[in-house]
């Protein structure tokens, strides 16, 4: 069994933009500049076989390129009781289109994918303890555009644990 999802790879240069955000926040737990990305389909542990048939089946996806925009910050749960902070994403429309074709992709292969609406955005932060509110951080890069740059390509990451949290090996890359 293999822990693995599909995501987008971000450019060095938008994640040191957003490593500016982290702030004094009790109970964050802070993303690593590594471990920065855009998932698009948590696949979760699955069986080799099942797997290269995953592998297989995304290199038949045949997509168009397209821009992304890192744009503002949001959370999950109230903003005085966050989950999770995230940076968010405009031209929402490729990148759910691409969710969806890979969604589509693996669930003819038998394998269970997620449930809830998928909306697309970068983990920045979890919380685990009772977090401190970060209203504050919503408010003052609530428009912040932290970069662009051009999806030409999804990866297959395998997350194994490592640590300090989980570490993300690419396994396959599909050209878009």
């Amino acid at each position: 069994m293999r822990r693995v999802f599909f995501g987008l790879e971000i450019p060095a240069e938008i994640k040191d933009r957003l490593l500016q955000v982290r702030a004094e926040v009790t109970g964050a737990s802070w993303q690593s500049v590594e471990q920065m990305h855009l998932t698009l389909l948590f696949l979760g542990n699955i069986e080799e076989a099942l797997l290269l048939a995953a592998r297989e089946a995304a290199r038949d996806i045949s997509l168009a390129a397209f821009e992304l925009n890192i744009v503002g910050l949001g959370c999950f749960g109230q903003p005085r009781a966050p989950k999770h902070l995230w940076a968010g994403v405009e031209s929402e429309a490729p990148v759910i289109g691409l969710h969806s074709a890979i969604k589509n992709q693996v669930e003819r292969l038998g394998i269970q994918t997620e449930r809830r609406t998928f909306r697309p955005h970068l983990t920045l932060a979890r919380f685990n303890r009772q977090p401190d509110s970060v209203e504050h951080l919503l408010t003052e890069y609530r428009e912040t555009m932290f970069g662009s740059f051009q999806v030409d390509e999804f990866v297959l990451f395998e997350s194994q644990p490592g640590p300090v949290g989980s570490v993300y090996r690419v396994l396959e890359r599909y050209s878009l």
